[in-house]
């Protein structure tokens, strides 16, 4: 059987939602990995899951954010592949939709048109179910092709992405070694990572060692034990409860790597 068709919902009507789920369980060639009403989880649950597409209600009046502004960070985040935005709607504004539409939206449902309903928007999205992944493949096939300066700022931005989920504050010096150690081991190099930083910023080893443990224990102690949990699921065998600096990179490396 094809790989179901994946779908984020962004929505924060419950009516709604419930609607949409059980319209998507009626059917075995789609599936969800996702709903939310927040957009900023909802941007996480896009870099995590990269679905085939994404159902978004424009104004999330019981929720966090709005369709407008959530459209504008996807496009920022320069995804590695193609997601089909399929909004929902009761805006009828000409002026929000073509806003909407040259910010990347692929369709617009409006939801007091005659014939909306959640069935014929999962079943709308299932009409173009081999279009939409056929664009993803075609991206994919492009993106092994990519240039070498494209695919390191690509990583690049993978890793500030994850640094900055567990809270690794961009003013810690220790957050650009970091940064340079995953890179390094992502390249294949597994040994002396302290004395290569240490070169490339001519900084001693040791140094380089204690600014990356001190980032690293600074956002276990700050940030939200939910946010750690969720985003780094290694094991800690360090007895002061927060991963070694080599543990931290080298767990990192291999998320990167294998998504």
């Amino acid at each position: 059987m094809d790989r179901p068709l994946s779908v984020l919902l962004i929505e924060d009507d419950s009516y709604e939602c419930q609607e949409m789920i059980k319209a998507m369980e009626d059917k075995e060639d789609v599936r969800s990995v996702g709903v939310t009403n927040n957009t900023v989880k909802a941007l996480e649950q896009v870099t995590d899951s990269l679905p085939d597409a994404i159902i978004l209600d424009l104004e999330l009046h019981e929720g966090y954010g709005n369709g407008i502004a959530f459209l504008e960070s996807l496009k920022e985040l320069e995804l590695p592949l193609p997601i089909y935005v399929l909004v929902t709607t009761n805006n009828i504004s000409q002026i929000t939709h073509d806003t909407v539409r040259k910010l990347g939206a692929d369709f617009i449902m409006v939801k007091s048109q005659e014939d909306y309903s959640a069935k014929n928007v999962i079943d709308f999205l299932l009409s173009l179910k081999n279009i939409i992944q056929g664009n993803k493949k075609v991206r994919q096939a492009s993106r092994d092709v990519e240039s070498p300066e494209e695919s390191r700022n690509r990583v690049l931005k993978r890793i500030i992405t994850e640094l900055d989920r567990i809270g690794i504050a961009p003013s810690a010096v220790g957050r650009t070694y970091l940064i340079d150690g995953i890179q390094l081991v992502m390249n294949g190099q597994t040994e002396k990572l302290y004395n290569t930083i240490s070169i490339n910023h001519n900084k001693s080893a040791a140094s380089v060692e204690r600014a990356m443990q001190n980032a690293i224990a600074r956002a276990w102690r700050t940030s939200h034990i939910d946010d750690l949990e969720k985003y780094y699921t290694a094991r800690i065998h360090s007895s002061k409860g927060v991963p070694t600096a080599m543990e931290f990179v080298f767990y990192y490396a291999e998320k990167i790597r294998t998504r």
